[in-house]
């Protein structure tokens, strides 16, 4: 039987002073189509919690819940692989819209190693 890999809502960002935290106490890594916001606390028991942002600038609504849906799966993929006590969070430029899946999650990862979160 397959582990079954979830991202449940508790493992998610979702109040503003949270995103607003990041920012101020964190650092970010940019990259062509997304930027990574990243900070670390000191307690290692803390689970990994990841945001999302999508502007209007990445487009219309069915748009910008498609990079959302993209960027959640592409985190739920790796969240095993991400150093615990991590609060990371995501935002889509408005060249991500016209990248494949595939380039996203590179992109991703590529910016994930650059911000030294993955587990060694």
């Amino acid at each position: 039987m397959q582990k079954r890999l979830r991202f449940p809502k508790s493992r998610r960002l979702t109040l503003d002073s949270e995103f607003q935290r990041v920012r101020i106490e964190g650092s970010s890594v940019r990259g062509g189509t997304l930027t990574l916001g990243v900070l670390k606390n000191a307690e290692l028991e803390v689970p990994v919690r990841a945001g999302f942002i999508t502007s209007r600038r990445v487009g219309r609504a069915v748009v910008r819940n498609r990079i959302r849906r993209r960027l959640r799966e592409i985190f739920r993929k790796h969240q095993h692989e991400i150093s615990s006590g991590v609060w990371i969070v995501t935002i889509a430029s408005p060249q991500a819209a016209r990248e494949t899946s595939r380039a996203l999650e590179d992109e991703w990862l590529r910016l994930a190693r650059r911000a030294s979160i993955l587990a060694p």
